[in-house]
């Protein structure tokens, strides 16, 4: 089957289940996996609609960016120490790479957090509905801070500028 068809069929059975998004789980630890959710169109809305009035991450990455794997591995240690910061991940492959991006999050103890994954054939459409200013180079991270404004910085960012970018989100 084409991957549109799949995407919209999966959109659509989102959209039927009229359920909520679970939520992620931030006990380190939990026994919980959120299910890896379908990111199309309006998927960045539900995820703001979703993470009110609460400070948050979202990391997007992709399976075969080497510099993304290093991300990810801070973002591990950054939830150890800080479980109440909620983190999204979100993937910039496509839902054929599901299982790879399992394969990640238990290698790297990531699998207790809220994951998306593109499931649209117009990647610069979803790419322009989170940030029309960004044209798709990763690893790229929003930090929200709790009015839900945001500040979007591409690239691996050292441990210390981590640090300071949630320290002013939380306060």
């Amino acid at each position: 089957m084409p991957r549109t068809y799949l995407a919209r069929l999966l959109g659509l059975l989102l959209a039927l289940s009229n359920q909520p998004a679970p939520a992620a789980s931030t006990v380190t630890g939990s026994t919980s996996t959120p299910q890896t959710q379908a990111f199309i169109s309006g998927s960045y809305k539900q995820i703001l609609a979703n993470n009110t009035k609460q400070p948050f991450l979202l990391a997007i990455w992709s399976i075969n960016c080497v510099s993304c794997m290093k991300d990810m591995a801070l973002l591990r240690d950054i939830h150890k120490q800080k479980p109440a910061l909620k983190i999204i991940l979100l993937a910039a492959d496509d839902l054929s790479a599901s299982a790879q991006i399992h394969g990640i999050f238990e290698k790297l103890q990531l699998t207790d957090l809220e994951n998306w994954v593109f499931a649209d054939d117009n990647d610069r459409k979803l790419r322009f509905e989170i940030d029309p200013k960004w044209y798709g180079e990763i690893p790229r991270t929003y930090f929200f801070d709790a009015a839900q404004q945001r500040t979007g910085v591409s690239g691996v960012l050292p441990k210390a500028k981590y640090d300071a970018m949630i320290g002013k989100i939380l306060n």
